[in-house]
C-alpha cells in the first residue's frame, strides 16, 4: 500500500529548501515559488500554466541560483540558455514526456541589445495554454506539410530587466535583489544538495498522483484583484490544505499588486498618460516641438532614450496614429497658430477619448465619464 503524503508538510519542506539557498524579496515569493514547483508536477490538470520569472536590474541578485534550486524540484528539467524556438518546441513534443524548461539569461533573447525574437516569444506565449501549439512546415521541397507541435509546458526564466508584455502578463514575477550584508544563505553545492532536492521532487511526484483527483477541474476562489495566472497555484494550495490556501491568496494579492506597481503599460499607454499628466495639463493644444521638448525632459521616462535616440516627431506621429479620436479617426497633428506662426501640433480634444479608454485614472482628479455613460450601472 502506497504511503499517503501530507501535502502541507511536504510543501513546507520545499519552501524550507528554498530558504536555505535563496533570499527572495518578501515572504510572498517563497510561497509562490514553492507552489509553482508543485504545479509543475500536475500540469495536465490545468488549462494554463504561469511562467515563473526571476528578474532583477543588476547581475549578482540570485536569479540563477533560484533557477538552480527550482531545477532540483521539478519534473524533467531542461536548462536552456540561448536555445532556439525549434529546439524547445521539439523537446516539448517529445513522446517520452514534456520537460520543465528553465531559461537562464533570458535578457540575451529579449533584452534591448538583442532585438526582437518573435519565434521564441510566440512559443512562450502559445505554451501558456494547454491547447497551445506551434505550426511548422516539415518535409523537403514540394513535399512539405504543416504539422502542429504541442507547446504546453512549465517555464521558469531568469534575467535582467523586463520581459515582453505578452510574457510578463502570463508570469508570476519575483523581483530579485542583491543580498544585504546581514542576509545569509547556505552555499548551494550541487554534489551535496541536488540529492536532497531530488528526494523532495520524488515525493512531490508521489503526492501529485494522490492529489490529481482533487486538482483536476477545480475552480479555486480567486482574490478580487486580477490574478488569472495564479489559478493553478491556488488550486494546488486548496488541495494541500493546512495554512497554504490562506498564505497562497495573500501571496497572490501581494505579488499581483507589486507587478502592477512596476507595470506602466505599453509604450503607447505610457505616452498617452505622460501627455495627459505632464505635458498638456490645462492646455487645449500644443505644437509638436513643445510636446517633444517636454516629453524628452521628463525624469523617469523613456522618451529621451528610445534605443539610443530621443523621441522625434515621426515616431510621435506614428504612435499616436494607432489610437482614435472620439469620431473614430486616427489621432493626427493639426495646424496650430502660435506667436504669429502656424505649426503642427496636437489638440487635447483629439486625445481625450484615448485618455479615458486606455490610461489609468489620474492621481487626484479623475476624468469625467464618456458622453452617454453618466448614468450607466
Amino acid at each position: 500500500m502506497t504511503e499517503t503524503i501530507n501535502g502541507a508538510a511536504l510543501l513546507d519542506e520545499v519552501e524550507a529548501f528554498h530558504r536555505r539557498f535563496n533570499v527572495f524579496p518578501h515572504e510572498a515569493a517563497y510561497v509562490a515559488v514553492a507552489l509553482w514547483d508543485a504545479h509543475a508536477h500536475l500540469l495536465d490538470c490545468f488549462d494554463s500554466t504561469p511562467r515563473l520569472a526571476f528578474l532583477s536590474p543588476e547581475p549578482g541578485s540570485g536569479k540563477s541560483r533560484a533557477l538552480e534550486v527550482v531545477e532540483t524540484l521539478v519534473p524533467a528539467p531542461m536548462t536552456a540558455v540561448n536555445a532556439s524556438a525549434a529546439a524547445l518546441f521539439r523537446s516539448v513534443s517529445n513522446p517520452n514526456g514534456r520537460p520543465t524548461i528553465l531559461f537562464d539569461e533570458i535578457d540575451t533573447i529579449f533584452g534591448p541589445k538583442a532585438g526582437d525574437n518573435e519565434e521564441l516569444r510566440g512559443f512562450l506565449n502559445a505554451g501558456h495554454r494547454r491547447t497551445g501549439v506551434t505550426y511548422r512546415c516539415i518535409g523537403d521541397g514540394g513535399n512539405q506539410t504543416v504539422q502542429a507541435f504541442p507547446s504546453y509546458c512549465a517555464v521558469a526564466v531568469a534575467g535582467l530587466g523586463n520581459l515582453p508584455d505578452t510574457i510578463m502578463t502570463r508570469s508570476v514575477i519575483i523581483r530579485m535583489r542583491r543580498r544585504a550584508r546581514n542576509e545569509r544563505v547556505e552555499a548551494f553545492r550541487a554534489r551535496l544538495h541536488e540529492a536532497e532536492g531530488h528526494a523532495l521532487r520524488d515525493r512531490l511526484t508521489q503526492w501529485a498522483e494522490h492529489a490529481r483527483g482533487f486538482v483536476m477541474g477545480a475552480w479555486p476562489e480567486m482574490p478580487d484583484r486580477p490574478a488569472d495566472v495564479w489559478e493553478p497555484m491556488l488550486a494546488i494550495a486548496d488541495a494541500i490544505g493546512g495554512h497554504w490556501p490562506e498564505r497562497a491568496r495573500a501571496a497572490c494579492v501581494t505579488l499581483v499588486t507589486a507587478s502592477k506597481a512596476n507595470d506602466k503599460g505599453s509604450l503607447g499607454v505610457r505616452l498617452l498618460t505622460d501627455l495627459r499628466d505632464h505635458v498638456m495639463v490645462g492646455i487645449d493644444r500644443l505644437p509638436t516641438v513643445a510636446i517633444l521638448d517636454r516629453l524628452n525632459a521628463l525624469d523617469d521616462a523613456p522618451w529621451a532614450d528610445l534605443h539610443g535616440k530621443p523621441l522625434d516627431n515621426r515616431r510621435l506621429s506614428k504612435m499616436l496614429a494607432e489610437y482614435m479620436t472620439a469620431d473614430n479617426e486616427p489621432i493626427t497633428s493639426r495646424n496650430i497658430k502660435t506667436a504669429g506662426r502656424v505649426l503642427k501640433g496636437y489638440a487635447a480634444t483629439d486625445l481625450h477619448d484615448a485618455w479615458q479608454r486606455y490610461c489609468p485614472p489620474p492621481p487626484e482628479s479623475p476624468l469625467p465619464p464618456l458622453p452617454g455613460t453618466e448614468n450607466a450601472a
